[in-house]
C-alpha cells in the first residue's frame, strides 16, 4: 500500500475493490441482521395494501369496480402493482431478498455452533476468587465422588426442560504448579449452546414459514358457490360462483366430490339475534355410498382436502317469468342477498330469453316478516312469517350480447327504460307466495313459486397449511429457547488428595453469566448442595 505525500497531509492509496470485492461487500450488507430486520419490516408494509385493495387474483369483479369508480387512483395503483401485490416485482423481489438474507445468516452460523457443540468446552481457569460470584465449602466425600455427583446433576435430566437446562460437562485433572501446590480435579460446565440452538430453530422456521406461504400461494385454491335448497354443486370450476388458484395448481386435479343442499337451518331469538345456522347436506364421492353431514358455522367439513365453510346464506325466490306471448322465458330461484339483520334483501331478475318484446329486468326487494302497508314495508324478524316482494320491472337491453361479464347482483340501467303505470310513473309491484302479478302493458307476468334458502360455501384447498402450522410453532420454540435459555458457565475445583491433617475436602467454585442473570448465585450454591447429597427435592433445580 502506498503513501502519498500531499503538502501536509498523508492520503494512502488504497487498493479498489474490483467486482469481486463489491459482491462480497453487498453479500455482507445482504445477510446482516440489520437488512433481514429492514426487509422483514418493508414486507409486512407491502402486505398492507394486500389486505386492504381489491386484489385482481382474488376479486376480479371488485377490482374493476374500485378502477371505475377510482379512474385516476386507481391507474395509479395499478401501474404501482398494489392491484397485484402479491405478484408484483417489487414485492418478490423483497420476498427474495429476505430468503437470501436469512440464509446468508443460517449457514454460517449453524457451521458455527456445530464446531462449537464438537469443540471440547474450555477448561477451568486457575482463579477463581475474582469472579463475582464465587463459593468455597467443605464437603464429606472426595473430591471424585463430589465431580461425579455434580456433574449428574448438571448434565441434561430426563425430559424436555431437563434437556433445555443441562449443561456440556469436562472434568479435568490438574497437575500442581508448585512444590507446595495439590493435584487439582476441575469442573468446566457450559449452557450457552442452547441460546444458539434456539436462534437457530427460529431463523431455520422463519425460513420454512416464508417457503411454506409461498408454495401455499402457488398450489392452493379458493373458490365460492351458493347452492340453493334441493339443489346439488359438483366440484368443477364451471360450478363455483367465482374460482382463483396457484399458478401452479391444475384445474384437472380438483377432488370430484357432489354436494346437495337438503335443507337450510337458520335459528333466531325473538329479538332476531342469531342463534344458530346449519346446512344438512349430501356428500356424495367416488366409490362410495352418498352420506348425510352437515356444515355449521366454525365447523367446517373436510372433503378430498379442501375445507367446506359456511360463509353466509340467505333467500333465493323460486320465481317464473312469462313474456308477452305467455311462453315461460324465466324459471328457477334467484338469490337475493341480506342488506340488515332483519334479513331485507335485494335481488335482480334478467329475463333475456323472451320470445316476443324487449328483454325484461327486474329490480325486487324482499321482507322476510313484512310489516307496513302498500310499498312502505319494512322487516322486523328474519323468519319468513310474512314475505312480501316488491319490485320495480325494466325493458329494453340487458347487454348480456356484449360479450363483457356483468353482476349477476345489479342491472345495468344504462340501456333499459322502467316499465310505467297507468299514471306514468315507474310501476312498483307487489307480490306474495303462491301469488302471480301481472306486468304493465302485457309484458307478461310474474309468479312467486316458494321461498327455499341458499348457503353460501367457502371452498379451500392449501397443501402447505400444515407445514406452516408446524414451522409456527417451531418459530415459537425457537424464540422461547432463544429468550428463557441462561448462558451461565459453572466452575469447581477440588484438591484430588487432601494433605495430612485435612479431614475434608474443600472445594471452590465459581459462576459467570450476563449481568441481567441474577439467579446465578443461588443456582451455583444449589449445585455444590446436590453434590454433596443437601439438597432437598423441592430445591431441585
Amino acid at each position: 500500500m502506498a503513501r502519498v505525500r500531499l503538502d501536509n497531509y498523508a492520503v494512502v492509496d488504497a487498493p479498489r475493490l474490483g467486482v469481486r470485492g463489491w459482491l462480497r461487500w453487498v453479500w455482507r450488507q445482504v445477510t446482516s441482521m440489520r437488512v433481514a430486520i429492514i426487509l422483514l419490516l418493508l414486507l409486512a408494509l407491502g402486505a398492507i395494501p394486500g389486505s386492504v385493495l381489491p386484489q385482481w387474483p382474488r376479486e376480479p369483479a371488485r377490482a374493476r369496480e374500485f378502477l371505475a369508480d377510482n379512474p385516476t387512483l386507481g391507474q395509479w395503483c395499478e401501474r404501482l402493482g398494489l392491484l397485484d401485490v402479491y405478484g408484483s416485482a417489487w414485492f418478490t423481489a423483497i420476498y427474495v431478498l429476505l430468503f437470501a438474507s436469512l440464509i446468508g445468516c443460517i449457514i454460517p452460523r449453524a457451521m458455527a455452533h456445530f464446531r462449537a457443540l464438537r469443540a471440547p468446552v474450555s477448561a477451568a481457569p486457575t482463579a477463581l476468587g475474582r469472579y463475582e460470584h464465587a463459593e468455597s465449602a467443605p464437603v464429606p466425600q472426595g473430591a471424585r465422588t463430589f465431580m461425579t455427583a455434580a456433574a449428574r446433576f448438571l448434565r441434561p435430566q430426563p425430559g424436555w426442560w431437563g434437556a433445555v437446562r443441562g449443561y456440556r460437562v469436562r472434568i479435568d485433572e490438574r497437575a500442581p504448579r508448585g512444590d507446595d501446590a495439590e493435584t487439582e480435579l476441575a469442573l468446566s460446565a457450559d449452557n450457552g449452546h442452547m441460546r444458539e440452538l434456539g436462534n437457530l430453530i427460529f431463523h431455520t422456521a422463519l425460513v420454512g414459514v416464508l417457503v411454506a406461504v409461498a408454495a401455499g400461494s402457488l398450489l392452493t385454491y379458493r373458490g365460492q358457490a351458493i347452492i340453493v335448497e334441493g339443489r346439488s354443486f359438483t366440484n368443477a370450476v364451471a360450478a363455483y360462483d367465482t374460482f382463483t388458484s396457484g399458478r401452479l395448481f391444475n384445474p384437472d386435479r380438483l377432488y370430484p366430490f357432489t354436494l346437495r343442499l337438503d335443507r337450510f337451518e337458520a335459528v333466531f331469538s325473538p329479538s332476531a339475534r342469531p342463534q344458530s345456522f346449519t346446512a344438512f347436506v349430501t356428500l356424495t364421492e367416488p366409490d362410495s355410498d352418498p352420506r348425510a353431514t352437515d356444515i355449521r358455522v366454525n365447523k367446517p367439513l373436510g372433503v378430498g382436502g379442501a375445507n367446506l365453510y359456511l360463509q353466509g346464506n340467505g333467500f333465493a325466490p323460486d320465481l317464473t317469468v312469462t313474456d308477452a306471448d305467455g311462453n315461460v322465458a324465466f324459471a328457477g330461484p334467484v338469490v337475493f342477498l341480506p342488506q340488515n339483520g332483519a334479513y331485507t334483501s335485494t335481488g335482480v331478475v334478467k329475463v333475456p330469453d323472451v320470445t316476443s318484446g324487449p328483454q325484461l329486468g327486474l329490480k325486487a326487494t324482499l321482507y322476510p316478516t313484512a310489516v307496513g302497508a302498500g310499498t312502505n314495508l319494512s322487516s322486523v324478524h328474519p323468519d319468513p312469517t310474512n314475505p312480501v316482494m316488491v319490485f320495480t320491472a325494466y325493458q329494453g337491453d340487458l347487454g348480456l350480447d356484449d360479450g363483457v361479464p356483468q353482476n349477476v347482483y345489479r342491472l345495468d340501467e344504462s340501456q333499459l327504460s322502467p316499465v310505467r303505470g297507468v299514471d306514468g310513473d315507474p310501476a312498483v309491484l307487489t307480490l306474495t307466495p303462491g301469488a302471480t302479478v301481472d306486468l304493465p302493458d302485457g309484458l307478461g307476468s310474474v309468479t312467486w313459486n316458494s321461498l327455499p334458502r341458499f348457503a353460501a360455501i367457502d371452498i379451500r384447498a392449501d397443501p402447505s397449511l400444515p407445514w406452516l402450522l408446524s414451522f409456527a410453532i417451531l418459530v415459537v420454540v425457537g424464540l422461547a429457547l432463544s429468550l428463557f435459555s441462561q448462558r451461565r458457565r459453572i466452575w469447581l475445583v477440588a484438591p484430588l488428595n487432601p494433605r495430612a491433617g485435612h479431614a475434608t475436602t474443600v472445594v471452590v467454585g465459581a459462576a459467570y453469566a450476563p449481568p441481567h442473570d441474577v439467579g446465578v448465585g443461588d443456582h451455583l450454591r444449589r449445585v455444590m448442595a446436590a453434590a454433596t447429597g443437601t439438597l432437598t427435592r423441592s430445591e431441585d433445580r
